[in-house]
């Protein structure tokens, strides 16, 4: 096989893996009113469902990616998988909602060895920087092409097979990854790996776990409820202790002054906004769907479909904007369109016509698709190429980090209102919470991505590769 059809191989592996876990995410989130019946899980029940995965991928995505660095990209690559894949099958057998949580757990584990350690390899396999942007810019449409696939897939086996089979079918496919990448990815190693920092890494799970568990359990708990308020203390002396430790280390788990980089910094807290952005969206969407206005699953994954085809169709776009004009252009365009989003959908009733809502969905599915090409660009190019492991679990982090706070953030907002009043008025205040971080995107997408933030990646990139 030729040199570029071989790369072009790794790519499609790589983008397979992601697909395997973007894929699992919808589909989730579009199970969880049979979970809620079947399992007779709360609401809390069902946003650790999504957070217990969410949170310990974001906590294990450094790890993950510095193990890789050191031990070999293709080897914790094909160990994630195999963990990925027993993790569903035992998801698929849960019998408490408390067994799903443990099962989605160790699925995390798995899923953190897949995506910071695929895009490491795409990014050591295309060294030339335009091809790189259109390989960076393929792989970040697999998420718009899971959000597609998903919810028409996960509302044919809900309704056909129940929401056990959605997990049972990333077992053949798993298999088939696992073989594919023993045959066709090479190995890769970094030639200066970083030494381990398992106190850096005890303090990042704490910081982020007992921040959701306080959101998610507060509005049951009692937000002045010592339990809650002690969740959010604990979380912030741990977040102060990572980063007066990270400082001391030599090789820290985090090296902070990557921050520097202001297409760095601007990235993380794009990732945020728009993954928290979009966790919420359809978790919030899937129980308005099924559980107000009685839809079924399959037809509320076909609702959702203008979304997804517009995430699918921007995504190459905006690859091929990030490689001719820069990431600017792409981002103000993805924050106007989740911040018009939240502006359509913060008018939603229990009886809200259907074009309005796909036309608020539909705006949803632009600005998403615009979000991941920049982002992954940007967070890439602020560190150098032998460290291409820490710059992809930085990017992941932050995604899943927003995706965690997404997911608790505002349905803790609609819990806090919804036994006194209807979904539709409810859930109102979340929605402008997603049009705010639609504006965000916007306004630090364009603040970090001209010619003082050029300079400011430069430098930063400059001191790492010399340090």
């Amino acid at each position: 096989m030729s040199v570029p059809h071989r790369r072009f191989l790794v790519l499609g592996i790589c983008c397979f893996s992601l697909f395997l876990t973007s894929l699992d995410t919808t589909i989730v989130n579009l199970a969880l009113p049979e979970i809620e019946d079947e399992l007779d899980a709360p609401l809390s029940g069902l946003q650790w469902t999504i957070d217990a995965y969410t949170v310990v991928l974001a906590s294990l995505l450094l790890l993950s990616g510095s193990v890789a660095d050191r031990f070999g990209r293709r080897r914790v690559f094909q160990l994630g998988l195999l963990v990925f894949t027993a993790a569903s099958l035992l998801c698929g057998i849960a019998p408490t909602v408390e067994w799903l949580i443990g099962f989605r757990v160790l699925q995390a584990v798995g899923a953190s060895m897949l995506n910071p350690v695929a895009l490491s390899i795409v990014v050591n396999t295309f060294t030339d920087a335009r091809e790189r942007a259109r390989a960076i810019g393929v792989w970040s449409s697999v998420v718009g092409l899971s959000m597609a696939v998903g919810p028409v897939t996960g509302g044919l086996l809900v309704d056909s097979a129940g929401w056990r089979s959605i997990f049972w079918i990333n077992i053949p496919a798993g298999i088939a990854a696992i073989l594919l990448t023993a045959r066709f990815v090479p190995e890769s190693r970094s030639p200066r790996p970083r030494r381990f920092d398992p106190l850096g890494q005890l303090l990042v799970v704490v910081a982020l776990a007992s921040l959701i568990f306080g959101i998610i359990e507060g509005p049951h708990l009692g937000w002045t409820a010592p339990e809650t308020l002690g969740c959010f203390l604990l979380s912030a002396i741990a977040s102060v202790a990572f980063v007066r430790h990270e400082k001391r280390r030599e090789q820290p788990l985090l090296d902070l002054r990557l921050f520097a980089s202001a297409p760095m910094s601007g990235a993380t807290a794009i990732a945020l906004c728009g993954f928290a952005a979009l966790s919420g969206f359809l978790f919030l969407n899937s129980l308005y769907l099924q559980d107000v206005r009685d839809f079924s699953a399959l037809e509320a994954g076909l609702l959702t479909l203008p979304m997804a085809a517009l995430a699918v169709l921007c995504a190459p776009v905006a690859g091929r904007l990030v490689g001719v004009r820069g990431p600017r252009i792409p981002l103000v365009l993805s924050g106007a369109g989740i911040a018009l989003s939240g502006v359509v959908l913060a008018g939603l009733e229990d009886d809200t016509p259907l074009p309005w809502l796909i036309a608020g969905y539909a705006l949803f599915g632009l600005g998403f698709g615009m979000l991941n090409a920049p982002v992954t660009a940007t967070a890439v190019a602020g560190l150098p190429t032998a460290q291409a492991g820490v710059a992809a679990a930085v990017a992941s982090t932050s995604r899943q980090v927003g995706a965690s706070l997404g997911a608790a953030v505002l349905p803790a907002v609609v819990a806090v209102q919804l036994e006194e009043s209807g979904f539709g008025e409810a859930s109102r205040p979340a929605w402008w919470i997603m049009a705010g971080c639609g504006l965000l995107i916007g306004v630090i997408g364009s603040c970090t991505t001209g010619r003082w933030g050029k300079r400011t990646a430069e430098t930063t990139a400059a001191e790492l590769a010399a340090a």
